[in-house]
């Protein structure tokens, strides 16, 4: 059974930082694309980052040089952190895993970023 567990969200004043996680189990993670897509209320999910291989990635231009994905083949699990946050940044959080042509998500974590 595939999970995708992410944790890591809530509230966080404008400028701060927040380190997203995602543990994920039941697939092949040494091949899957993982990615971090988000939501907002009214809003179509969007891709935030995606990280193919090692070091292979690609960012949605509104967070690059603020976010920055990264993987750890060791744990099954890839990592979001997130800087200098902005209020147009709060949204519904998705990891996502692409592996043998299936797409997986998770349950979602809340970022709120708000003074």
């Amino acid at each position: 059974q595939v999970q995708l567990v992410e944790s890591g969200g809530g509230l966080v004043q404008p400028g701060g930082s927040l380190r997203l996680s995602c543990a994920a189990s039941g697939i092949l993670f040494n091949s899957a694309a993982m990615g971090w897509y988000r939501q907002a209320p009214g809003k179509q999910r969007e891709l935030v980052a995606r990280i193919i291989g090692h070091s292979s990635t690609n960012y949605a231009d509104s967070v690059k040089g603020r976010f920055t994905i990264s993987r750890d083949y060791a744990k099954n699990a890839v990592y979001l952190q997130m800087n200098s946050l902005k209020p147009e940044d709060t949204a519904t959080y998705y990891c996502n895993a692409v592996n043998l042509g299936i797409n997986y998500w998770g349950q979602g974590t809340q970022v709120t970023v708000s003074s």
